[in-house]
């Protein structure tokens, strides 16, 4: 996602012309970010990680993340796993006012598989309609987590779809785009032929401000609602109010997994964070809460895993912070603490650089956290920040403060599968365990979304902090919105990544209490 840093003064100055905080009961102006770089376009990745907004889905998650309808009326699996069968509403509308069939959905989803641009679902063999109504979709094999695409990907019209869709976007949402300036706004229309709750807001301007801009156009009065992080999120705009939202939006140190080696051309492995008795101690090293105090200004929760809370991580994939204990493991393992402190071990140093994104603020708060930690230990962590492609280059083989965070536990395949090794950011760590591949393969092969989340969890054992400690959890971040004290966002969701923006899965829900 792109943030564009745009001038106070212009937004004060477009706010002034628009008059959109001047008419509350009907119109909003949000500042939280998340601008995507490729349009809105769910076929290019628009409402992976929330509500696409414009389009709807086959299925969507309640506030408590349940399962509800939404193009979907039935949906059912067959006893082989590999042929889904979803009856669909028959009263749906896409904006231009022609009707959403089955038709529809089924080019939808085998467009998206042809493209592989966001998605992944090469397990589909096929989608058709059966009637208007009835939809198909077949598999080469069982598959449980294909349903996450039922949540994510937004259905676009077969008749309209082309090359300009992603600038002007028709879907069947609650909201209809208007117009999109790209790095300075867009303004979307409520949808007033939406079949489902549409909410009291027919105008809302979305501003693609940086994060200190966003901070001013809401003490300027310019917006109802702007997304800060956490280094911000205590400078309160007066008549606003702070919300934190609760999320799996985590950030972690990978720890590379595997002794150094070669595969096809690229550095895999570490040294150092290869032996299990270094990471374990980093993992018992490190504490979390004072992490999340000096890091996060105290706007988050420690992690342990990469799923805490949701049905799908480990039940008691926690540890206690002690220092004494994991020092007296590295003595154990041999590593032996040198005239600087720092531990060596057959002529390794343990040493090594953590990396993040140089323009990421709150990753560099983490690296650098992080590395004091684990000084102590007798670990030197040096924090190095880079760009995103200077860190491709070292991320099977040197640790990255990471953030991942998903309403799915396709997550935990993407983290620790073996075969998604050096696969784009999946598995960066090289990660490999048995014991975890025959519990994923259960759990894929199960009736029921439901029925797979024991497995999930029972993989936690091995990959996790009883286990093989493959990663070092940090914190869960919290997202927090300074909003207009009059702007009631109800009950929100556990947010995932904060890719998009997922505050608006619960938009139909926000009222202004002023008048």
């Amino acid at each position: 996602m792109k943030w564009v840093s745009v001038s106070v003064a212009a937004i004060v100055a477009w706010s002034a012309v628009t008059q959109v905080y001047a008419a509350p009961k009907d119109s909003l102006a949000l500042a939280i970010g998340g601008e995507p770089d490729n349009g809105f376009d769910p076929l290019a990745g628009w409402g992976g990680y929330g509500n696409p907004l414009f389009q709807s889905t086959l299925l969507r998650r309640d506030v408590d993340l349940g399962t509800v309808p939404d193009l979907a009326t039935e949906w059912k699996l067959s006893d082989d796993r590999k042929v889904w069968t979803i009856k669909l509403r028959d009263d749906v509308r896409f904006s231009d006012g022609s009707p959403l069939t089955a038709e529809d959905v089924a080019f939808t989803f085998n467009t998206a598989k042809a493209s592989a641009n966001a998605i992944d679902l090469s397990v589909m063999e096929k989608a058709e309609g059966v009637d208007k109504s009835t939809l198909r979709i077949s598999l080469n094999r069982p598959w449980i987590t294909f349903v996450e695409a039922f949540y994510t990907l937004g259905i676009v019209p077969a008749a309209t779809y082309g090359p300009n869709y992603a600038r002007k976007p028709i879907g069947s949402g609650p909201y209809k785009f208007v117009a999109w300036n790209e790095g300075e706004q867009l303004i979307v229309e409520r949808n007033d032929a939406y079949y489902g709750d549409k909410g009291p807001f027919k105008k809302i301007t979305f501003l693609f401000t940086g994060e200190a801009p966003g901070l001013a156009a809401a003490n300027a009065g310019a917006v109802d609602m702007v997304a800060v992080p956490a280094q911000l999120a205590d400078a309160v705009p007066s008549g606003f109010k702070a919300i934190s939202v609760q999320t799996v939006d985590n950030r972690g140190l990978s720890l590379p997994f595997a002794k150094p080696h070669d595969v096809d051309g690229r550095k895999v492995g570490n040294a150092v964070t290869s032996d299990p008795a270094i990471r374990k101690a980093i993992n018992m090293g490190l504490d979390r809460k004072l992490i999340v105090d000096v890091a996060l200004n105290s706007h988050g929760t420690p992690a342990f895993g990469p799923a805490d809370g949701l049905p799908w991580a480990g039940k008691a994939d926690q540890v206690d912070f002690n220092l004494d204990a994991a020092k007296a493991l590295l003595d154990e393992a041999g590593w032996v603490a040198g005239d600087d402190g720092i531990r060596v071990r057959e002529g390794v140093r343990a040493a090594f650089p953590i990396n993040y994104p140089a323009s990421d603020g709150t990753r560099q708060a983490l690296a650098e956290t992080a590395a004091e930690l684990l000084r102590p230990l007798g670990i030197e962590a040096t924090a190095q920040g880079g760009s995103w492609d200077a860190i491709g280059r070292v991320m099977h083989s040197e640790p990255v403060v990471f953030g991942f965070g998903s309403h799915s536990p396709y997550q935990l395949y993407s983290l620790f599968a073996q075969k998604l090794g050096g696969v784009e950011y999946m598995n960066p760590s090289y990660y490999a365990n048995a014991h975890v591949e025959a519990l994923f393969e259960k759990a894929q092969g199960a009736e029921s979304l439901e029925a797979s989340l024991p497995y999930w969890a029972e993989a936690a054992e091995y990959y996790g902090l009883k286990g093989d400690n493959s990663w070092a959890w940090l914190v869960n971040l919290d997202h927090v919105y300074l909003t207009n004290k009059c702007l009631d966002i109800g009950k929100t969701q556990i947010e995932p990544h904060g890719h998009g923006w997922p505050v608006t899965a619960t938009i139909a829900n926000w009222r202004w209490t002023c008048e």
